[in-house]
């Protein structure tokens, strides 16, 4: 997603510099540019500012977070070393605790919650295909505005279609359910999204899941956008059919996977509520095995219709 972003904005500014850690892919895209895939297939290269060298990144006024959750903290220091006094550090991560972590060591004043419906796989090292498009939302800060107003500005003209909004935590969850929903059931049978609604079992479990998160967030007070949680899951899986999920991409290379912070923080919050969530547990444990180098049996699926007074009836 941070090469998808960097790509756009790199159209519009010749500020923008990639900060990463991933030396392989830093090499590639500074020997031979960055090639874009639209969903058409069509292909752009362009040069980016990219580096693993924090003394190469000027101060900024603006750091965009793209890591993965694990990845917040470590990452929040460095955030920090070049982030301006007055610079605001926007995340569009998955999963919950970043906004945390992040004005933990910020400050409450220079952190910004939003969230992102673009989708992306990286094809190769340097090239990222666009696998589907949607909004970009921001968090509202009083006394932010003009900054914020900024950000939305440049992030508009790139082609990155934001909004500032008020409630970003209604929307955040609802991202939240859908990366619960989605990512541990994809990844877990290295299937595509639209792969979930072909089969009676795996929708079943699809809504168990969403079903379970949907009462831990009224529980943890908020208030959800759309009033059926679970139809909304499956038109996204309809509008992005083709698309692999950020937790497969990670699977599939043998990397570590936002598991925790997605379902497994749904789990914890259950506990803290009284609040079953059974379906989480189980896609929490079996993530975690694979990713381990356990191989996942489909037919451990089965097992859920099995359970007594089963978590499939939720």
């Amino acid at each position: 997603m941070a090469t998808l972003f960097g790509f756009f904005l790199n159209k519009v500014s010749d500020r923008i510099t990639l900060f990463s850690a991933w030396t392989e892919q830093i090499n590639a895209i500074t020997e031979n540019g960055l090639t874009f895939m639209d969903p058409d297939g069509n292909k752009w290269t362009r040069r980016l500012n990219i580096t693993n060298n924090l003394h190469h990144v000027p101060p900024t006024d603006v750091a965009l977070i793209l890591v993965k959750s694990y990845q917040t903290k470590h990452t929040v220091g460095q955030v920090k070393g070049v982030l301006r006094p007055n610079g605001l550090a926007v995340t569009l991560q998955n999963g919950l605790g970043n906004v945390e972590i992040l004005q933990a060591a910020l400050g409450g004043d220079r952190v910004v919650a939003g969230i992102t419906y673009h989708a992306a796989n990286l094809s190769a090292l340097a090239c990222v295909q666009h696998a589907g498009a949607g909004k970009t939302f921001l968090g509202m800060k009083v006394g932010r505005e003009t900054q914020l107003n900024e950000i939305v500005n440049l992030l508009n003209k790139a082609g990155i279609q934001t909004e500032l909004i008020k409630n970003i935590a209604s929307l955040s969850w609802s991202k939240l359910i859908v990366n619960a929903g989605i990512n541990p059931l994809t990844a877990l049978l290295e299937i595509e999204n639209g792969d979930l609604l072909h089969d009676p079992l795996l929708g079943k479990i699809l809504a168990a899941t969403v079903q379970e998160v949907a009462a831990v967030a009224t529980r943890h007070g908020i208030s959800l956008p759309h009033s059926d949680p679970v139809e909304h899951v499956f038109d996204i899986c309809r509008a992005t059919a083709r698309n692999r999920s950020s937790m497969l991409q990670d699977i599939v290379r043998g990397a570590k996977t936002e598991i925790e912070a997605i379902n497994g923080a749904v789990v914890d919050l259950g506990v803290r509520y009284g609040i079953p969530t059974p379906v989480n547990q189980f896609l929490l444990e079996q993530v975690q095995s694979k990713q381990a180098g356990e191989t996942f049996e489909p037919d451990r699926l089965n097992d859920l219709e099995a359970w007594p007074k089963s978590a499939l009836q939720c």
